[in-house]
């Protein structure tokens, strides 16, 4: 075959991987929408643990799943391992109708769940079909997969509302038989205009020989890294609207196009991050990722606040009486003391913190008062309104970024692991996965404690900086060794 064909074929795959992924990711995050939709209308009763486990069955399922899965793909090939998963997982989309308590729902959200390994899948099988310097701009591109997300914020709840004008207890039952033919169809298409390919030599290795890469550490730092860019994705993903609705008291819809707005492009941009990763290297764009993660983290956590606190009072430069004493004045024998007043600003939704500081008088006439003692304390008011579009802009910013590091993880995985890709790709996307599951669950533990949104973003900050450190250590120390080996190299000639 031709080079000129070969690469047309690799391109129909890669177009079809990725078709096949924006629609399982849509399924993937369907019970958000849904699940919401039947709890607020009252068709199920179910209660806040209920829906929790509900919202969150579907990932746990898609991020456990994906190393055998991607075992299976290096093992046998994605095109029957791609196919197959998603004419199955298009069943319990056409039962999940049937459906009419909380154990059914959540058997049936299980097993659709499994639309969320087929990350693990494409990964492996795009791999395969690009040389190294494609690498990153196939992965990436396959990867833009994501803004199924995004596809199923913007139609499912318009959908869910027009199908249930005329039958509102039961109009929902059409959705998740639309997303089952979305799934049976793409997996027909899959099966009939893919060709397949796999790693040469896999099908000889045992799994225990496969699972051999997981004992490398650098797995489980390309891992953390992804926990970050991918895990907290998915979990601000889901956490956002809660967020602006509580903190900026917005509306259902305006805090659904907000989080959005954060979702939509962090998905698009991962094929820039591959084209970056292969232009300057997977190691140089993730410092970037990271630095700009603790960056834009560090200035989200601020959260919205008014505080009230010690500000410059007014002390007797002498011993004296008081002889006068009034709002703006306050007199120790001839020597006069002006008071700052309070100055009732207006609250504006400024960007920068604004200050008001005044004095009130402790002391009262005739009181004898010492030298440095204080006759008037000083309150200083500092507000913050932390103003919304500038916090939208930050949380735009810090999804584009991990958008492009999505990318840049996995540009390392072919590169240090050629002939592992679905092995150590599965177990990355898992490690990822498990971040957009525990996530949320992390994230309403610290809003309990602490009282404050925004502290969520404290946890994002810890996460970003241990794997900028973790990252730099061991940059260091592959460049010292490399430095020895050169010098001892120089020493024996």
């Amino acid at each position: 075959m031709s080079t000129t064909n070969t690469l047309s074929l690799s391109h129909r795959i890669l177009f079809l991987n990725t078709l096949a992924f924006t629609v399982c990711f849509a399924c993937w995050t369907l019970n958000g929408v849904l699940v919401t939709f039947l709890v607020d209308n009252g068709i199920f009763k179910w209660d806040v643990v209920q829906v929790g486990w509900l919202l969150g069955i579907p990932i746990l399922t898609g991020s456990i799943m994906r190393l055998p899965i991607g075992i299976l793909t290096d093992k046998f090939g994605g095109k029957y391992v791609f196919s197959i998963l998603l004419l199955l997982s298009s069943i319990p989309l056409f039962l999940l109708p049937l459906a009419n308590d909380f154990f059914m729902f959540a058997v049936l959200s299980f097993l659709f769940g499994m639309v969320g390994t087929s990350f693990a899948v494409g990964i492996g099988f795009t791999s395969v079909w690009y040389p190294k310097e494609w690498q990153g701009r196939a992965l990436g591109i396959f990867g833009m997969g994501n803004a199924g997300a995004a596809i199923t914020t913007f139609l499912a709840p318009s959908l869910l509302n027009e199908f249930s004008i005329d039958d509102p207890q039961n109009g929902w039952k059409l959705l998740p038989i639309l997303y089952g033919l979305a799934l049976l169809i793409i997996g027909i298409i899959f099966l009939v205009f893919t060709k397949n390919k796999k790693i040469e030599n896999q099908t000889k290795k045992s799994v225990s020989q496969m699972l051999q890469p997981l004992k490398n550490a650098r797995v489980w730092r390309f891992g953390a890294y992804y926990f970050l860019v991918f895990g907290c994705f998915v979990a601000y993903s889901q956490w956002l609207l809660p967020n602006f609705m509580n903190v900026y008291q917005t509306s259902l819809v305006m805090g659904g196009l907000f989080a959005t707005m954060f979702s939509l492009p962090s998905g698009v941009i991962r094929a820039f991050g591959g084209f970056l990763s292969d232009k300057f290297g997977a190691r140089k764009v993730m410092y970037w990722v990271l630095g700009s993660s603790v960056i834009l983290s560090a200035l989200l956590m601020v959260p919205k606040m008014d505080i009230t606190t010690n500000g410059p009072g007014v002390m007797a430069t002498k011993k004296g009486i008081i002889t006068a004493v009034s709002n703006s004045l306050v007199k120790v024998g001839e020597k006069e003391f002006p008071i700052n007043l309070k100055v009732n600003k207006p609250m504006e939704n400024t960007i920068f913190p604004t200050r008001n500081s005044w004095q009130e008088v402790v002391v009262t006439q005739n009181q004898e008062v010492k030298k440095k003692e204080l006759i008037a304390k000083g309150v200083t008011a500092i507000h913050f309104s932390a103003n919304m579009w500038v916090y939208l802009i930050l949380v735009i910013l810090i999804g584009i970024s991990w958008g492009i590091g999505k990318a840049a993880v996995y540009k390392h995985i072919p590169e240090y692991f050629p002939k592992e890709v679905g092995v150590v790709g599965g177990m990355v996307g898992m490690i990822g996965g498990l971040g957009g599951f525990f996530g949320p669950i992390i994230f309403g533990y610290l809003l309990t404690c602490t009282g404050i949104w925004s502290s969520s973003w404290v946890f994002i900050l810890l996460i970003s900086t241990a794997c900028l450190i973790w990252m730099h250590i061991t940059v260091t120390k592959i460049k010292n060794d490399k430095r020895s080996i050169l010098l001892k190299e120089m020493d024996n000639k």
